[in-house]
């Protein structure tokens, strides 16, 4: 039913402008209004909180079907999950009461602050500075490839709180973009998901209340990465859905596609490539709702283990095979896939990220070689 509702809404309300978002690399406010309406936007957020209280496996199911249409549009339930998990994770009561909240209500979205211009795949080499001041940290200090920002107004923050201890010195904080000392770099001009703004955040003597840490200090470090664990999955959903999109439009094109007097979809050489396309996205599925069904009963405080690696393999597996997927709808349509026409182009270019962030996929194989299945 989830399935069905959400797929309905994306092919009504975010399909028909994800082109048009593509092409004038806007956000979709189209799509996140639609989303909110039908409280989609963040659907992970606790009912306790007045969240819809969505399980992992159906808030990748929201994700995927939203990417099938649109990968930009995607990002708003996926990031949305990605900066508001640490204060579900780690942060106080008063904490998730005043920020949970107005992001169930689609009052604002959450956004994530962890990489920096010379920490990337080095996360920890950070040099983002808070320093307690009173009842107060001030946070100096410049974040890079932020997605949604500018349009969030949640940030949670990795900033190094002592500069001896390397991860251990690091802290999580809660920013809202209205805070004093806050801006925004320019739009990065991307390859693809150009509908979802990517800048840098600047941190020029941020002032916060000191209760807006998230966890005690120092571990910061520790609280991204147990979120990134989770979240990786909700790359792995969109990766998937990228995917179906692709091959769903190839399938409905090589049966109107007429050459040597039949469609090309009778040729056996097209039914192998789409017999391909199908096995792997589908691989790609049970892996990313194993995963899925594997956060939940983690965040449910079973202390089961295997998360980290079933979360790396799910990203990296399936985000692979949207690049492959993409790449091979476009093959299908030829030279009309290679123009901005048709949308296997777009969803080829948007597949390309899913390998990068998050972890790009040679770090997802460290993570799993370190965290081989016992």
């Amino acid at each position: 039913m989830l399935r069905d509702a959400i797929r309905s809404l994306a092919e009504a309300k975010i399909a028909p402008h994800a082109a048009a978002v593509d092409e004038e690399a806007r956000f979709p406010r189209e799509a996140l209004d639609a989303l909110v309406l039908a409280d989609l936007h963040a659907v992970h957020v606790p009912e306790s909180y007045g969240g819809a209280g969505a399980d992992a496996l159906a808030t990748v199911i929201v994700i995927e079907e939203v990417a099938r249409v649109c990968a930009s549009s995607s990002l708003i339930p996926a990031v949305n999950k990605l900066g508001s998990l640490p204060v579900i994770l780690a942060g106080s009561e008063d904490l998730k009461k005043k920020y949970l909240a107005p992001l169930a209500k689609g009052d604002g979205m959450f956004s994530y602050c962890l990489s920096e211009p010379d920490a990337g795949s080095d996360a920890a080499g950070m040099k983002t500075r808070a320093v307690r001041d009173g009842d107060s940290y001030v946070l100096n200090g410049v974040k890079r490839w932020i997605t949604n920002a500018g349009e969030s107004e949640y940030y949670t923050v990795m900033a190094v709180t002592d500069p001896t201890k390397r991860s251990k010195g690091i802290s999580a904080f809660v920013v809202e973009k209205s805070d004093e000392g806050v801006s925004f770099g320019a739009p990065e001009r991307k390859l693809g998901i150009k509908g979802s703004p990517t800048r840098e955040v600047y941190l020029d003597n941020v002032r916060i209340p000191a209760d807006r840490i998230i966890g005690a200090e120092g571990t910061g470090f520790a609280t991204a990465m147990r979120t990134l664990d989770h979240t990786r999955i909700t790359i792995a959903a969109q990766a998937l859905g990228i995917a179906q999109g692709a091959l769903d439009y190839a399938k409905g094109y090589v049966k109107e596609r007429k050459q040597f007097g039949k469609p090309i979809g009778d040729f056996q050489g097209i039914q192998f490539m789409l017999a391909d396309m199908a096995m792997k996205i589908e691989a790609a599925r049970q892996l990313t709702y194993a995963a899925a069904a594997t956060s939940q009963r983690v965040a449910a405080g079973s202390g089961e283990g295997g998360l980290t690696f079933q979360g790396a393999a799910a990203k990296c597996f399936a985000s692979d095979v949207a690049m492959e997927v993409t790449t091979d709808a476009v093959q299908l349509l030829g030279g009309y896939g290679y123009t901005r026409d048709y949308p296997v182009e777009r969803m080829m270019r948007d597949a390309k990220i899913t390998q990068i962030y998050e972890g790009t996929n040679q770090v997802q194989r460290i993570v799993m070689a370190r965290n081989l299945p016992k």
